[in-house]
């Protein structure tokens, strides 16, 4: 009897372990459900970007900016030159979907200009990642990469007898409009030369822009090479929805002691990059 008991007391204890073992399982099961399902309504939510195509990037910008862009133009004689500058050169790239890009050079009188134009279009392929959000990151990237000086302080440094290096020059330019300024302009400092407007403020340093896309930002490299003669290159860029445009916009002068004019440049490719904002709303 007391065998019978026993065994009839461990079939309890099996029956009750096998009972709680698959109740046990099917709460993992449902709580796998439930990740899945989770996951499938982050799926939904992220949604594809607005563009799914790109513009031609060489028939993006029209002649008349192109003219104040590359005033070189004007000057070519020969009309099949000149359509042909005017037509610029496609960026080699391996989709057209992706990226596209176009590159123009004119050579004047006084300076060789060149302009690069490139559309990304970004797309996630993490199905809980929208492709804005992926190309918020890759422009943030971006925008690291170029290394863009910090905002001025406008709280206690303002207040302390170490003026920063804008404010100073701002200082400069209100009680000398002739002397020479070592404020910089872009990455570097010009010479007396330079821009009258960056010698005598900070609003032309390398900066982020509010005012453009979803994101932008704005640089300034004045650089000077073995043969001493200097070229600036301006770059705006800027993201709207899950498309990025970067804008580059070269000019050397022909004489080398000459500065290419910060202020000038940059207001030229602002108004080329809200162009192009502005195409790729409507």
């Amino acid at each position: 009897m007391q065998q019978k008991a026993y065994a009839a007391g461990v079939a309890a204890l099996l029956a009750a372990l096998l009972a709680g073992c698959t109740g046990s399982s099917s709460a993992d099961d449902e709580a796998a459900d439930a990740k899945s399902g989770e996951t499938g309504a982050s799926a939904s939510a992220a949604q594809p970007g607005k563009y799914r195509t790109l513009p031609e990037a060489c028939g993006a910008i029209d002649h008349s900016t192109l003219d104040s862009l590359l005033p070189g133009i004007k000057e070519m004689a020969d009309e099949e030159q000149r359509e042909k500058a005017y037509a610029g050169t496609a960026t080699v790239t391996y989709d057209t979907d992706r990226r596209v890009g176009c590159r123009w050079k004119v050579e004047s009188t006084d300076a060789t200009r060149h302009l690069h134009v490139d559309f990304e279009r970004v797309v996630s392929y993490d199905a809980t990642v929208s492709d804005d959000s992926r190309a918020e990151v890759v422009f943030a990237t971006k925008e690291d990469a170029a290394d863009l000086p910090e905002p001025a302080d406008t709280g206690e440094e303002e207040a302390s007898s170490s003026p920063s290096p804008s404010a100073s020059a701002a200082d400069a330019g209100s009680t000398s409009s002739g002397s020479e300024s070592d404020s910089v302009s872009g990455s570097e400092s010009d010479s007396a030369s330079g821009s009258a407007s960056a010698s005598s403020s900070g609003a032309l340093e390398p900066r982020v822009l509010d005012d453009l896309g979803d994101q932008a930002f704005i640089d300034d490299v004045l650089t000077t090479s073995a043969s001493t003669a200097r070229h600036r290159t301006v770059t705006v860029a800027f993201r709207t929805s899950n498309v990025i445009v970067t804008i580059e916009y070269d000019e050397q002068p022909a004489t080398a002691t000459d500065v290419p004019d910060s202020a000038e440049m940059q207001d030229r490719a602002q108004k080329l990059a809200q162009k192009l904002a502005d195409r790729l709303a409507g």
